[in-house]
């Protein structure tokens, strides 16, 4: 895969460069049984994530965008540390995580923090908030343990809850307030990264909104830079600087968030567009993705949107097409971009 282009001469806060991560399903009991036979039942390997490179830059929000199953939780999982890469590299301020001494491995830990998708089930329903959101900054030494009210009270406020709401459980919050909790669990280790897997997917539209002004607003004040996964365009195109659309594990388009939404260039990326509602008052007919994403189990050769892609080619189906600069922070990997383009359908 090309390497994508970066967009300043600075060295990038995190650099991934072909990553990988597979999850191994060993032969049962019963598979080994038959092997004995004469069977060839192999482990089951799935290819969550299939060579993914990208470059973040200091106070970017890069948005992740893609269907149930792309692999774009797995990626901001293995960019947190939570889960190791199969292969490829991860280099967090030019330094590769292998090469890194055990402190600065701990800074990497401290520096990059995770936003989970469900906050109940995120939030340790026996602790209460005070040290759900304090107890993690005075094991590293951030604040003394006589400190840690204060500082929790601090942060509390910041991401909008009541101070004297520290001394109790999850689940006596609202779904919005246990995320502005998750949120200040993460702020309290003072990170330069924070990923937000799927951040606000589980609260209403409304909630929503504040959840994603309070992030733009801690982005400003903090100078934060984020990794927003979400399978919601819209909610993407509201916050990001760039988006990367996955599919199948990997990227096939990153470009600014303007050009996403004004000149789409992969069919996946038009697909997803088309069915983005507008507030426009003429009649639009949404047409679904026709098919159902591939299982990651068994891909489908060459181009791996090929069976569900209304422009698709003899090619696509034999040959993978490169991650290709297009210019100006614009990449897409598609083979329409070889050859001269048809007529293009009206997607938007």
């Amino acid at each position: 895969m090309e390497q994508i282009v970066a967009i300043s001469g600075t060295t990038p806060l995190l650099q991934l460069r072909g990553i990988e991560k597979r999850f191994v399903q060993p032969v049962d009991l019963a598979g080994r049984l038959a092997n004995l036979l004469g069977a060839k039942n192999r482990p089951a390997v799935v290819h969550a994530v299939a060579g993914v490179d990208l470059e973040v830059r200091s106070g970017e929000v890069i948005g992740v965008v893609g269907e149930s199953g792309c692999g774009k939780s797995t990626l901001g999982r293995v960019v947190a540390d939570i889960s190791p890469a199969s292969a490829g590299e991860v280099r967090y301020r030019g330094r590769r995580l292998q090469d890194m001494s055990r402190s600065e491995r701990r800074a990497y830990a401290l520096g990059v923090q995770m936003i989970f998708q469900n906050p109940m089930a995120s939030l340790n329903p026996r602790m209460r908030v005070l040290d759900i959101i304090g107890e993690a900054p005075v094991v590293h030494g951030i604040v003394r343990a006589s400190q840690k009210a204060d500082y929790v009270a601090q942060l509390m406020r910041q991401v909008g809850l009541d101070p004297d709401y520290g001394q109790r459980y999850p689940h006596q919050f609202s779904g919005g307030q246990r995320q502005r909790i998750g949120v200040a669990r993460a702020l309290a280790l003072k990170p330069q990264l924070i990923v937000c897997d799927e951040a606000v997917a589980a609260l209403d539209v409304s909630i929503q909104a504040q959840v994603l002004n309070l992030f733009l607003e801690l982005r400003r004040e903090f100078d934060l830079t984020y990794l927003f996964i979400s399978h919601n365009l819209g909610v993407v195109g509201h916050i990001s600087d760039r988006v990367v659309i996955m599919y199948l594990g990997r990227v096939v388009e990153v470009a600014p968030t303007q050009v996403i939404f004004s000149r789409p260039n992969h069919p996946y990326t038009q697909a997803l567009l088309s069915e983005l509602p507008t507030l426009e008052t003429r009649r639009r007919s949404y047409q679904p993705i026709k098919g159902e994403l591939p299982s990651p189990l068994r891909p489908p050769s060459g181009c791996s949107f090929h069976p569900r892609c209304p422009r698709a080619m003899a090619r696509c189906q034999v040959e993978m097409p490169a991650l290709r600069n297009l210019g100006t922070g614009h990449a897409s990997a598609c083979h329409l971009n070889d050859a001269p383009l048809p007529t293009v359908p009206e997607f938007l």
